[in-house]
C-alpha cells in the first residue's frame, strides 16, 4: 500500500495533479477542498509532500489503482469516515469534497440538508444519508482551519489531553489556544473519557461563540 508520496508538481486539473517521482509520473486524486490548498505546501523546488489513500477500483477482468492525496492525517481522516455512507465511494467522496472540509462537518452536524446536497453528485436522499451516518461523530473536523478514529476506551486525562493536543497542532492552532481550549472544555464537561468526545466538546464551544 502506498501511504505517502514526494515529487515535482508538474501539471494541475481539475481533480487530480501530475507528480514526477524520480522520472516516473504519478496521477493522484485531490479533492477540491484539498486542492485550493496545494500552492502553500509547494516547495521552491516545486516538489510537495502527501499522505496516500490507495484503493484498487475492480472490474471485470481488470483492476485500477488510484491514489487519493491530502495534505495531513486530518483530512485524510475525514475522507475515509466520509466514504463509510452507502454509496459514496472513493471518487464519488472525491468528487464531493468541493467546499473546505470545515465547512462540510459542520454542515453535517447541524444537519444542513440543504448544503450537503448542493454538493456535487450529493442528492437529497444521500444528503439525510450522511447526516444520519456521521453527525455528532466529525466535530473535531470543524475546527480546521482552511481558507485514526478514537476507540472509546477508559484513558488517562493526561493521554486524552495529549492527544487532543496533537491533533488542534495539525489543525495549526498555536499551542496556547489549543491549551487554553482544552482546558475549557474539560470544565464544562468533567467526565470525558476519550480524545474524541474531548474535541467534539471543543469543537461546539467554539460554534457558540
Amino acid at each position: 500500500m502506498i501511504c505517502r508520496i514526494s515529487g515535482k508538481l508538474i501539471d494541475r486539473r481539475e481533480d487530480s495533479i501530475i507528480l514526477d517521482v524520480n522520472g516516473i509520473c504519478y496521477e493522484v486524486l485531490i479533492p477540491g477542498a484539498v486542492i485550493k490548498c496545494l500552492d502553500g505546501h509547494v516547495g521552491e523546488d516545486g516538489v510537495i509532500s502527501l499522505i496516500t489513500y490507495h484503493y484498487l477500483q475492480v472490474e471485470p477482468s481488470r483492476g485500477f489503482p488510484f491514489l487519493i492525496g491530502f495534505l495531513n492525517e486530518i483530512e485524510k481522516e475525514f475522507f475515509e469516515k466520509f466514504i463509510t455512507v452507502s454509496g459514496i465511494g472513493p471518487k464519488a467522496a472525491v468528487r464531493a469534497l468541493k467546499m473546505p472540509i470545515s465547512v462540510i462537518a459542520r454542515a453535517i452536524d447541524t444537519g444542513d440538508i440543504s448544503f450537503l446536497k448542493s454538493l456535487p453528485g450529493i442528492g437529497a436522499q444521500r444528503a439525510k444519508e450522511i447526516v444520519a451516518k456521521l453527525q455528532g461523530k466529525i466535530g473535531k473536523f470543524g475546527l480546521i482551519q482552511d481558507g485514526t478514529d478514537s476507540e472509546p476506551a477508559q484513558r488517562g486525562k493526561e493521554d486524552i489531553q495529549e492527544q487532543a493536543m496533537d491533533v488542534l497542532l495539525q489543525l495549526q492552532y498555536k499551542k496556547f489556544e489549543a491549551s487554553n481550549m482544552i482546558e475549557a472544555a474539560l470544565r464544562r464537561n468533567p467526565d470525558i473519557k476519550t480524545a474524541e468526545d474531548l474535541l467534539n466538546e471543543v469543537y461546539k464551544q467554539k460554534t457558540k461563540k
